[in-house]
Protein backbone atom coordinates (compact mmCIF):
# COMPACT_ATOMS: atom_id res chain seq x y z
CA UNK A 1 0.00 0.00 0.00
CA UNK A 2 1.15 3.32 -0.84
CA UNK A 3 0.60 6.35 0.93
CA UNK A 4 0.77 9.74 -1.03
CA UNK A 5 0.00 13.15 0.58
CA UNK A 6 -2.49 15.39 -0.03
CA UNK A 7 -2.17 18.25 -2.25
CA UNK A 8 -2.43 21.46 -1.68
CA UNK A 9 -5.71 23.07 -3.78
CA UNK A 10 -3.56 25.51 -6.38
CA UNK A 11 -4.54 29.29 -7.32
CA UNK A 12 -3.83 30.34 -10.27
CA UNK A 13 -3.46 34.06 -10.74
CA UNK A 14 -3.78 35.24 -14.19
CA UNK A 15 0.10 36.29 -15.45
CA UNK A 16 -1.42 39.75 -16.43
CA UNK A 17 -2.55 40.11 -12.66
CA UNK A 18 0.66 38.45 -11.40
CA UNK A 19 2.46 40.98 -13.21
CA UNK A 20 0.34 43.90 -11.89
CA UNK A 21 1.53 42.63 -8.39
CA UNK A 22 5.04 42.53 -8.80
CA UNK A 23 5.24 45.74 -10.11
CA UNK A 24 2.84 47.40 -7.47
CA UNK A 25 5.69 45.54 -4.71
CA UNK A 26 8.16 47.08 -6.20
CA UNK A 27 7.26 50.62 -6.55
CA UNK A 28 5.69 50.14 -3.04
CA UNK A 29 9.11 49.45 -1.84
CA UNK A 30 10.86 51.94 -3.86
CA UNK A 31 8.89 54.82 -2.96
CA UNK A 32 8.54 54.11 1.01
CA UNK A 33 10.48 56.62 3.10
CA UNK A 34 13.85 55.97 4.06
CA UNK A 35 13.87 54.86 8.28
CA UNK A 36 17.58 54.27 8.17
CA UNK A 37 19.67 57.65 9.48
CA UNK A 38 23.75 58.16 9.86
CA UNK A 39 25.17 58.50 13.33
CA UNK A 40 26.91 61.43 14.26
CA UNK A 41 30.51 61.41 12.85
CA UNK A 42 32.75 61.24 16.06
CA UNK A 43 34.81 64.10 16.59
CA UNK A 44 37.41 64.51 13.92
CA UNK A 45 41.60 64.57 14.83
CA UNK A 46 43.18 67.82 14.27
CA UNK A 47 44.04 68.28 10.69
CA UNK A 48 47.80 67.38 10.65
CA UNK A 49 50.22 70.16 9.15
CA UNK A 50 50.86 70.34 5.66
CA UNK A 51 54.60 68.73 5.44
CA UNK A 52 57.16 71.48 3.68
CA UNK A 53 57.56 71.18 -0.04
CA UNK A 54 60.56 68.82 -1.47
CA UNK A 55 62.21 67.96 -3.87
CA UNK A 56 64.48 69.42 -6.91
CA UNK A 57 62.97 69.56 -9.92
CA UNK A 58 64.58 67.31 -13.12
CA UNK A 59 64.27 66.91 -16.32
CA UNK A 60 66.39 64.00 -18.39
CA UNK A 61 67.52 64.41 -21.92
CA UNK A 62 68.76 61.13 -23.87
CA UNK A 63 70.37 61.30 -26.79
CA UNK A 64 71.78 58.38 -28.37
CA UNK A 65 73.56 56.46 -25.53
CA UNK A 66 74.14 59.87 -23.69
CA UNK A 67 72.12 60.25 -20.51
CA UNK A 68 71.92 64.28 -19.35
CA UNK A 69 69.34 65.24 -16.18
CA UNK A 70 69.39 68.88 -15.08
CA UNK A 71 67.87 69.56 -11.43
CA UNK A 72 67.20 72.88 -10.13
CA UNK A 73 66.24 73.10 -6.56
CA UNK A 74 63.52 75.54 -5.10
CA UNK A 75 63.03 74.94 -1.56
CA UNK A 76 64.74 75.63 1.34
CA UNK A 77 65.91 72.02 2.43
CA UNK A 78 68.29 70.51 0.86
CA UNK A 79 68.01 67.57 -1.93
CA UNK A 80 70.21 64.54 -2.74
CA UNK A 81 69.43 63.43 -6.07
CA UNK A 82 70.72 60.32 -7.85
CA UNK A 83 70.60 59.15 -11.99
CA UNK A 84 69.61 55.48 -12.83
CA UNK A 85 70.17 54.69 -16.05
CA UNK A 86 68.90 51.12 -17.19
CA UNK A 87 70.55 50.18 -20.84
CA UNK A 88 68.59 48.13 -23.72
CA UNK A 89 71.08 45.68 -24.16
CA UNK A 90 71.78 42.79 -21.68
CA UNK A 91 75.31 42.83 -21.50
CA UNK A 92 74.98 46.68 -21.00
CA UNK A 93 75.75 47.30 -17.44
CA UNK A 94 73.08 49.62 -15.99
CA UNK A 95 73.97 52.50 -13.88
CA UNK A 96 73.20 53.84 -10.53
CA UNK A 97 75.40 56.86 -9.78
CA UNK A 98 76.59 58.82 -6.72
CA UNK A 99 74.05 60.48 -4.91
CA UNK A 100 74.84 64.98 -5.44
CA UNK A 101 73.25 67.29 -2.86
CA UNK A 102 71.42 70.34 -4.88
CA UNK A 103 71.11 73.48 -2.32
CA UNK A 104 68.64 75.60 -2.00
CA UNK A 105 68.50 77.85 -5.52
CA UNK A 106 71.23 75.39 -7.10
CA UNK A 107 71.27 73.25 -10.31
CA UNK A 108 72.89 70.45 -10.98
CA UNK A 109 74.09 68.43 -13.92
CA UNK A 110 74.31 65.06 -13.85
CA UNK A 111 75.41 62.61 -16.39
CA UNK A 112 75.69 58.93 -17.68
CA UNK A 113 76.23 56.75 -20.43
CA UNK A 114 75.53 53.02 -21.93
CA UNK A 115 77.19 51.30 -24.60
CA UNK A 116 74.61 51.33 -27.06
CA UNK A 117 70.48 52.53 -26.60
CA UNK A 118 69.21 53.34 -22.93
CA UNK A 119 65.90 51.87 -22.38
CA UNK A 120 64.92 54.13 -18.98
CA UNK A 121 66.10 56.61 -16.85
CA UNK A 122 65.13 58.32 -13.54
CA UNK A 123 65.77 60.73 -10.74
CA UNK A 124 65.15 59.72 -6.90
CA UNK A 125 65.64 62.13 -4.35
CA UNK A 126 66.17 61.66 -0.65
CA UNK A 127 66.23 64.42 2.39
CA UNK A 128 69.99 65.18 3.00
CA UNK A 129 70.79 65.40 6.46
Amino acid sequence: MRLTRPRAPRVRVPRPLALLLLVLTVAAGLGAPSVVRAAPAPDAPPPAARPEPFGAACRTYVQGSRVTAYCHNPYPDADRVRLHTDCAMWWDLDADALPVEVGPGQTVRLTDRCWQDVRTVWVSHQKAV
